[in-house]
């Protein structure tokens, strides 16, 4: 049995998405040769859900993006949704392999592994927006939870575009616009604050 999602990632394809998890290049050609070759689907939609149409893969993602959760006890013990260590620790072997993410010692904390977004996830905040606005539009969300959505949502691309170099500040260590506002610690404010509202249900009726 294979360690990898896709059968042909191994063997010489193994250095390529090695580089790939290094540098967030693209493999849209090689991608498209294989499927093309094995009679698969080409459909941009539907090669994007063979690696992120797993539930867990996105939460994954959206937990080092919103919630600056870069460790794997983090990840396990904060988890809204309470994922188990062996669907973690699978997730984040497979995001590795896929290239969405990289794992290095941390040089706080040696016996840490520090994890990171590449470029690929980085750009995929405004998917993960307009999934937020799509649940608060259609969906029984809980305000603490839906604040961030609602957040990104006002503020448009422009947001957006601010946050994913925030996100390439912290995670591929490329210096964003000196002066740029924290996108993160607007959205950290935003959620902290319904937070203390739901634990002080008089101060929501007055504010």
């Amino acid at each position: 049995m294979t360690l990898f999602p896709f059968p042909w990632l191994t063997g010489c394809n193994l250095l390529l998405v090695w580089t790939v998890a290094k540098t967030g290049c693209r493999l849209q050609v090689v991608l498209r040769r294989k499927f093309v070759d094995e009679g698969r689907s080409g459909c941009p939609i539907n090669l994007s859900l063979e690696v992120l149409g797993d539930r867990w893969s996105l939460l994954i993602i959206r937990d080092m993006m919103f919630g600056n959760r870069r460790h794997f006890r983090a990840l396990l013990t904060q988890s809204e949704e309470g994922i188990a260590s062996n669907i973690l620790a699978d997730r984040l072997q497979r995001l590795t392999q896929l290239g969405m993410i990289t794992s290095a010692p941390d040089p706080r904390h040696k016996q840490r592994v520090l994890l990171s977004l590449t470029e690929p996830a980085i750009q995929l905040v405004p998917v993960l927006a307009h999934l937020g606005a799509w649940g608060r539009r259609h969906l029984p969300v809980t305000p603490e939870l839906a604040i961030r959505a609602e957040v990104l949502e006002l503020g448009g691309p422009a947001l957006w575009e601010r946050f994913m170099d925030e996100l390439r500040e912290l995670h591929l260590g490329l210096a964003r616009p000196s002066g740029t506002p924290s996108v993160l610690a607007e959205l950290t404010a935003a959620y902290l604050a319904e937070v203390e509202k739901m634990s002080d249900p008089g101060r929501s009726l007055t504010s």
